[in-house]
């Protein structure tokens, strides 16, 4: 039982110090290259869209979820409009590509159980979802929080690979129209 309890404590510690690990990214930097497969079948990597098109990262704690499954609907139901600001955007975390896949498709996710249970219909996302299950990116952005996931930021990238915003308050409700507000405003920045 002792060693069960040290060990805990051991990766503990390790996860804390790895979501501690990375340096802080502010607005500026160059952006973390990555390289990550996407429900699209495709690799998505940074580099592919450097001088080509800006990209937004909306890095989310965990498909199915009640938050992430409000801000998946939200930029699914309004992707028309984001697509119109000539960007690639996606949303990441670290669950498995399945997971990430299944999520993407669903139509109809059911949140919380018996009685409680509320059913929130959805579209099917018409962007990729990023999977980082090995966390080495989402810890090179310092969104890996104690828990192992991923904070709900999101990282607007110029074309030429700088971070030209960090949304650290997204709210799944209004996900898209602040994104959508976010764009216009930092629209010349993402040229």
């Amino acid at each position: 039982m002792r060693v069960l309890m040290t060990i805990g404590l051991v990766m503990t510690l390790a996860g804390s110090a790895m979501a501690q690990g990375a340096a802080e990214l502010k607005v500026g930097d160059m952006a973390p290259e990555f390289s990550l497969q996407g429900t699209d079948s495709k690799t998505h990597a940074l580099s592919d869209y450097r001088g080509k098109q800006a990209v937004v990262v909306a890095w989310f704690p965990r498909a199915f979820t009640r938050g992430c499954t409000i801000e998946c609907k939200s930029l699914a139901e309004n992707g028309d409009r984001i697509k119109k600001f000539d960007v690639a955007y996606f949303m990441a975390s670290v669950d498995p590509l399945e997971d990430n896949i299944r999520f993407a498709k669903a139509t109809s996710v059911t949140l919380g159980e018996g009685a409680n249970a509320q059913i929130v219909e959805k579209e099917e996302a018409d962007f990729p979802m990023l999977s980082d299950p090995e966390k080495v990116v989402a810890a090179k952005y310092g969104v890996l929080n104690e828990r192992g996931m991923a904070n709900r930021w999101t990282f607007y990238i110029d074309k030429a690979g700088k971070i030209t915003a960090i949304d650290k308050m997204v709210r799944p409700e209004t996900s898209a129209e602040d994104m959508l507000a976010k764009l216009a405003e930092v629209k010349v920045a993402m040229r």
